[in-house]
Parts: structure tokens; C-alpha cells; sequence
């Protein structure tokens, strides 16, 4: 088979795919985009999110795809609906050229400062890690409940786009929805133990990776905080992806910061890594509210020894050597794996558990050392 009789059958077995009581398949009606078929049968799109979809309807479309004789690989990027800015409307409307509207809309927003584009929101903390491993977004999910729990209003943006772990730990695997008119649709968050929640996981397949260069990875998360319908909230915890990327420096440029936690394990190897993070948000002008010890030490239960698994005191010192506050440390315990499994932050299935408590503490910790003015 060529490549353009393969092509002919991905496009037909797509346009097939019906929004329920749309007139037009999702090529036709521009849910499809940038559509590419190579020799060795492997295809690629871009899928655009519009008012009122599914979450099932990208589903619907890659399985589409790979139902199609020829096709050994189907890759999907999820383009959420690109909101068209008052001055480009302006321009839309007297007929000018709008940049960013066209084949490329809602796929990479160029990145400027913006100020507070998240509207009603208080105080936005990134918790962010210098490596992966460390527990960072088990401590973002127990905040962002911590908080909840204590009377705030709380969104969680899971902005760890390789590896969305947000879902998991809150036990939330639902689709959320898009709503608004077009050119100004928003994405309605989930929620789960008080907690808004919004991740790319919701938009994913289990098991299907996240396959995107740099470059998009910043515009998804722009959009994440600029087009999802979070409402007022007191609070605005982010769940960074680990190191000093694209995404750090895409949140920074795109909102106004409090500041970041900083999430390290005793060892040298981490505090090693948290120490570039510290300079890293130093050098963009971001606040280092404090640092977190997370895996600090195991007490057996049958004799009640406490073992050093992995050091003790790294992050304490690492803080004392920056200059930073040092929120706390989290021991390692059965509750965290227990929640992770459930579905349920420790401080909401555990709250009295040695982990539950810490996070507890950690939480009221930070939340004292928030600016009564917000950003």
C-alpha cells in the first residue's frame, strides 16, 4: 500500500467520527489538524478541543485511526481551544490578519509577561524539585487537600506534563468539559476533595504518553492557567515538573508567582539538584518560600526503630545554607503509599498517621509565611 492510499483510508476512518448531533465528521469541522501519515505507517495529529466536547471524542479518534490496515503507531497531541484575545477579535472582525489564528491557533502561544490573567486569585505557590523521585506531587496533592481541608477555596494545576500524577492521587479519572462560545471557551476543572483539579492526564488515555516538544509543553500550560474556568480561589497550587525547563520558565513569565516550595530528600544527590532550582527561580525574581524534607526516615512499626533510609537532616541544611525557611520533613510512611493507592491525599485518609500530621504542620507552616495581600 502507498503512502497516499494509506493517507485516504486514515482520513475516511477519521472523518467517520461524529460529535454527537454534529452535521460533519472531525476533519470537516476542524477538530483535526496538521494531519500526517509516514511510510512506515505511523500518524500524527493535532486534536483540538471545542465548546461542549467529550473527552471521549479524542478517544474516538485515535482508535480510529488505529483501526485503519497499514497504521502501526497513532500519536495525539491535544490542542486545547485557543481564546481569542479583545484586540484580535477587533482585528478578526475589520478583516485583518490575526496572528495565531489559522493552522497553528491553540498550539503555541507566544509567551509574555501577563500580570494576573487567572482573575480571582489570592496566592498562586509552585512546588517544584530539582529531580524526579522525591515525592514533589505527592506533596503538592497534600498541600493543595491541607489547604482545602482548612476552609480555603483550592485549585491544583497539574503542570507536570510527562508525568501527570494528579489524577491518580486524587482518584479523579473524568473528562472535563469545555463550555463558552467559541472564541472564548473555557475549561471547566474537576474536583475532588475540595481540590479544582485540572492535568493533561484528563485529556489522556491511560497509559498514553505525553509526546511534545518544549515549545508546546509552555503552551499547554499557559492555557491551562488562562482558559480553565478556575473561580475565585484563596489559594493556586501548581505541581512543576521536575528541573529548571520549559515549564518554569513559562510559569514565570506568565504569572505573577508568590513564590515556589521546594521539595528535596536528604541526600546529597537531591539537595544537590533543589540548590540550581533555588538559583534558577532567584534569577527570574521568584520568592523561595521555604523548603520541604520529604523520605526523611522510617520508624518500624514492630520495634520502633527509627532507620535513616536515606539520610537525615539534607534538606534542614540545605535550607540554613540558602538562607531559606525550612517548612518541615516528611517521614517515610504505609499512609502516603496507602493514599496513592486509594485515590485520597494522606492528610484527608490519614490525618493522624505520622506522614498526615507532618503534612498538616507543613501546610499551616506555609500558609503563614503567604503575604495577607496575596500577589
Amino acid at each position: 500500500m502507498n503512502i497516499e492510499e494509506l493517507r485516504g483510508r486514515v482520513t475516511a476512518a477519521l472523518e467517520a467520527v461524529r460529535r454527537e448531533g454534529a452535521a460533519a465528521g472531525i476533519l470537516a469541522d476542524g477538530h483535526v489538524r496538521d494531519l500526517e501519515v509516514t511510510e512506515d505507517g505511523t500518524v500524527t495529529f493535532d486534536f483540538v478541543l471545542k465548546s461542549g466536547d467529550p473527552g471521549s471524542l479524542v478517544k474516538e479518534a485515535r482508535v480510529a485511526a488505529e483501526g485503519v490496515d497499514g497504521v502501526v503507531a497513532v500519536k495525539v497531541n491535544v490542542a486545547l481551544p485557543q481564546a481569542q484575545a479583545p484586540a484580535a477579535a477587533a482585528a478578526s472582525s475589520s478583516g485583518q490578519a490575526v496572528p495565531g489564528r489559522g493552522p497553528e491557533a491553540g498550539r503555541v502561544p507566544e509567551l509574555t509577561p501577563m500580570g494576573r490573567p487567572l482573575g480571582d486569585v489570592q496566592h498562586v505557590i509552585a512546588v517544584s524539585s530539582g529531580k524526579g523521585g522525591v515525592g514533589k506531587s505527592m506533596i503538592a496533592a497534600n498541600l493543595a487537600a491541607a489547604f482545602a481541608r482548612d476552609g480555603r477555596r483550592v485549585g491544583l494545576l497539574d503542570a507536570d506534563i510527562y508525568g501527570p500524577n494528579i489524577p491518580l492521587m486524587f482518584g479523579q479519572d473524568g473528562k472535563p468539559r469545555v463550555s463558552g462560545q467559541p472564541g472564548s471557551e473555557m475549561i471547566e476543572p474537576l474536583e475532588s476533595h475540595g481540590v479544582r483539579l485540572m492535568s493533561l492526564g484528563f485529556l489522556l488515555d491511560k497509559d498514553q504518553p505525553a509526546i511534545m516538544r518544549g515549545p508546546l509543553i509552555s503552551g499547554i500550560l499557559k492555557q491551562f492557567l488562562e482558559q480553565v474556568a478556575w473561580g475565585p480561589l484563596d489559594v493556586m497550587v501548581v505541581d512543576m515538573p521536575p528541573g529548571t525547563g520549559d515549564a518554569q520558565l513559562s510559569l514565570v513569565q506568565t504569572i505573577d508567582l508568590e513564590g515556589a516550595v521546594m521539595v528535596t530528600t536528604p541526600q546529597d544527590i537531591s539537595t544537590g539538584d533543589v540548590r540550581r532550582g533555588v538559583r534558577m527561580f532567584e534569577r527570574v525574581n521568584t520568592n523561595v518560600l521555604g523548603v520541604i524534607e520529604n523520605m526523611s526516615g522510617f520508624t518500624c512499626p514492630h520495634c520502633g526503630e527509627a532507620v535513616d533510609v536515606f539520610g537525615a537532616g539534607g534538606g534542614a541544611k540545605l535550607a540554613d545554607d540558602m538562607g531559606l525557611p525550612f517548612l518541615g520533613v516528611v517521614p517515610l510512611d504505609p499512609a502516603i503509599r496507602l493514599a496513592g493507592d486509594q485515590g485520597v491525599p494522606t492528610v484527608v485518609s490519614a490525618p493522624d498517621s505520622p506522614a498526615g500530621r507532618a503534612l498538616g504542620d507543613i501546610a499551616r507552616a506555609l500558609e503563614a509565611r503567604l503575604s495577607p495581600a496575596g500577589r
